[in-house]
């Protein structure tokens, strides 16, 4: 759990209320957003979005799962 914590310190942060887990969850979004508008104009780089793509899924089921306690 420690290693998850460390990979996704966003995800763990504590949220007091669903307006804080709803503000992680768009921050989220942005940045997945922001990196495939980056990936599409330099399709080089294309695989690393989808790995980063994959990464942010992961911390926002991780931020939601922590909120409601599912994973400690």
């Amino acid at each position: 759990m420690e290693t998850l914590k460390k990979l996704f310190p966003l995800s763990f942060k504590e949220k007091k209320s669903v307006g804080a887990l709803i503000v992680n969850v768009l921050i989220y979004l942005l940045l997945d957003a922001a990196v495939g508008v980056i990936c599409a104009l330099v399709p080089v780089i294309g695989i690393i979005g989808g790995i980063v793509g994959l990464y942010f899924t992961v911390g926002i089921l991780l931020s939601i799962l922590d909120y409601f306690k599912v994973i400690k």
